[in-house]
């Protein structure tokens, strides 16, 4: 026995029922709890963290786009509460981590799952902290490590440092023993960056980027580059990478896809590298678990822990994605939910 809730039959869930902004594409409906497959498992969400492909998925901008209606929501912590197949049946009971499985995401009391992509949550996080782990901090950790090869003692420069993305890139790289160098749009938000532990932080909306890159970086420039911004960003990052500097290109948070200028590159002698974490879950697994082994180490040892900035309710979680998608929030924004019925 594990002591979970009975499943319940139904439950409230939001529901995208057109593509567009948050509050004119969601509602609140009642649906019935989802079955697992054979290789899935049923969560009872305990907390969904959002994330701005949530925002994508809404819109119908991401590359998945599910049949309507769907319920958003790509990652979460919570317990499994049921196995549909016998490869699972070791997970329920077990406080887990991990990526939703399309059209049933974690913005409701229950949420499936793949059963080989869920983690047992680390210990010292609460529920709203572990949430905010998986895709962030997996993402750093594979850009950082895995792509860029980050070494210590060298000067790792961070785009939106206060983000949820960002700010989780600004841990790994600290933990990693690298120099870091945020860069934010506000003052407020250079506060968090450097709570978070960058060791300079630029705020780009005081004045031009470029001259205060230069500036903070120094002469040798950033040897690594962490970008999720795209546009404006990743031309003032080839500005100032270092010789054999790594610009690892994450994501478009901008709306703006910038161009590579190959000749710049052979030029000035550095590498521009993309980063697409989620192909890493179909095509190599194990470096997944590999990647959850050693964040939660750092967890256990005080290193890293997501900056949780705003906890809402179910209802808040239209909010949550509007001020997500106006560029309005730092750190994670977390949906409290529960999943008892």
């Amino acid at each position: 026995m594990t002591g979970e809730p009975p499943v319940p039959q139904a439950m409230q869930a939001w529901q995208v029922v057109s593509h567009g902004a948050p509050a004119q594409s969601l509602e609140l409906r009642e649906v019935g709890v989802p079955t697992p497959g054979p290789d899935q498992v049923l969560v009872r969400v305990q907390a969904a963290a959002l994330n701005f492909p949530d925002v994508l998925l809404v819109a119908g901008r991401y590359q998945v786009r599910p049949e309507l209606p769907f319920t958003p929501g790509i990652e979460m912590c919570g317990t499994v509460a049921a196995a549909g197949g016998a490869d699972g049946d070791h997970l329920v009971g077990r406080r887990v981590v991990g990526m939703t499985a399309m059209p049933h995401g974690s913005l409701a009391p229950y949420a499936i799952a793949p059963a080989a992509m869920v983690f047992d949550a680390p210990e010292p996080l609460d529920d709203a902290e572990a949430a905010s782990l998986y895709v962030g901090y997996q993402t750093g950790w594979f850009g950082l490590h895995r792509r860029a090869g980050l070494r210590a003692g060298e000067t790792l420069l961070v785009h939106a440092a206060a983000g949820g993305v960002g700010s989780a890139a600004v841990q790994l790289g600290k933990a990693a023993g690298a120099r870091v160098v945020g860069v934010v749009g506000s003052a407020a938000k250079a506060e968090v960056a450097r709570a978070m532990g960058a060791d300079l932080v630029v705020d780009r909306s005081a004045g031009d980027l470029v001259p205060a890159l230069k500036e903070g970086l120094g002469p040798g420039g950033a040897d690594v580059v962490y970008d999720p911004v795209g546009g404006d960003a990743f031309a003032a990052s080839t500005k100032v990478i270092a010789f054999e500097g790594r610009i690892v290109v994450v994501g478009f948070a901008s709306g703006q896809i910038a161009q590579a200028a190959t000749n710049h590159a052979l030029v000035k002698n550095y590498g521009v590298l993309g980063l697409h974490w989620g192909a890493y879950q179909t095509r190599a697994p194990q470096l997944v678990r590999q990647a959850h082994d050693e964040i939660t180490a750092l967890c256990d040892r005080g290193l890293v822990r997501p900056h949780v900035s705003q906890r809402l309710p179910l209802g808040g979680a239209v909010a949550g994605l509007d001020d997500l998608a106006a560029g309005r929030t730092t750190g994670r924004v977390v949906v409290e939910v529960d999943g008892s019925g």
